[in-house]
């Protein structure tokens, strides 16, 4: 048995949630994964592993055993990276992932800027409007939306946004400007098919507040969204990161500002308990440079240059 790899293998295991996920991240077939795991238990002399036909999970001296063979591991990596000067300088492949629109009008400009600043790495941007797994889909870092829930991940946060109701300042003009949410009957609203879990709409600092909405359009792209907003075509909920070209621009208004929920809070997100290459490093201090000074992403910003 080659024990260091099978670490390896019981390591992504124990990380992925599954022999499966192992499998993909390892590229081995899954029962190559088993007999790794099963000849690491065996030489140990304990259970690490509970299985079930459901789930995965660490056993009590799994827990144990995973701390150090996550020390091992990332003193070998930190020992391998040192030698080949992979610390000194940013180099090698930098893959990214973010949501569709935050991405497209955030993300996508930092990132041009850095590779031009940094021409031995190369960049891969997956814009998706879900949360990716980095560890399983072999990402390097993330921007996440919202509150984030326990996990293995650094996170640095650059910002918030909040959600916010608009609509352009000509139909305002010809439908009148709503003061209250409960006004919102008598417009016609647009709706990201991403809200219709809900058919209502919450304010304030305690969500109590909440209205009962019938959509008159409905889309599953937020960036049509806008555009039907700018048009005139009626009143739409959104993030503020996604209106806020708009609303600098004057071809969209914010309303009820003051019934606004509490902002969401913007991470960028790593996983933790690895030594950060150069390239990860580099890019989160000037991504999280360009992001707090951005009005839209840190409204403190613009409040501080009022």
């Amino acid at each position: 048995m080659d024990r260091l790899h099978a670490m390896q293998v019981f390591a992504a295991v124990a990380r992925g949630g599954g022999f499966a996920a192992a499998a993909r991240q390892l590229g081995m077939s899954p029962p190559a994964v088993t007999r790794a795991v099963a000849a690491l238990e065996e030489h140990i002399g304990t259970r690490l592993l509970s299985r079930t036909t459901r789930n995965v999970a660490l056993t009590e001296a799994g827990h144990r055993y995973l701390v150090d063979v996550e020390r091992i591991l990332q003193e070998m990596e930190d020992a391998e990276a040192a030698a080949q000067g992979q610390h000194a300088s940013p180099r090698g492949l930098l893959t990214i992932t973010a949501p569709v629109m935050f991405g497209r009008l955030y993300i996508a400009p930092i990132l041009l800027d850095f590779l031009d600043q940094h021409p031995d790495v190369t960049g891969r941007l997956l814009l998706l409007d879900r949360v990716t797994n980095l560890l399983e889909e072999g990402m390097d870092l993330a921007l996440r939306i919202g509150h984030l829930g326990d996990s293995s991940m650094a996170a640095i946060r650059v910002g918030s946004v909040r959600s916010v109701v608009c609509a352009s300042p000509d139909y305002l003009r010809r439908h009148g400007v709503p003061q209250h949410p409960a006004d919102l009957a008598r417009h016609r609203l647009i709706v990201a098919t991403s809200s219709l879990g809900s058919q209502e709409w919450r304010f304030g600092d305690d969500d109590r507040l909440a209205v009962r909405i019938h959509p008159s359009l409905t889309c599953n792209s937020n960036a049509a969204v806008v555009q039907a907003v700018e048009q005139g075509w009626g009143v739409s909920r959104l993030l503020s990161y996604q209106v806020g070209p708009s609303v600098t621009a004057g071809r969209i208004r914010l309303v009820l500002e003051s019934f606004e929920r509490k902002p969401l809070p913007v991470h960028l997100v790593h996983l933790e308990g690895r030594r950060a290459s150069a390239k990860v490093r580099a890019f989160i201090d000037y991504a999280a440079a360009r992001l707090r000074e951005d009005p839209v992403v840190n409204p403190r910003t613009a409040a501080a240059t009022a």
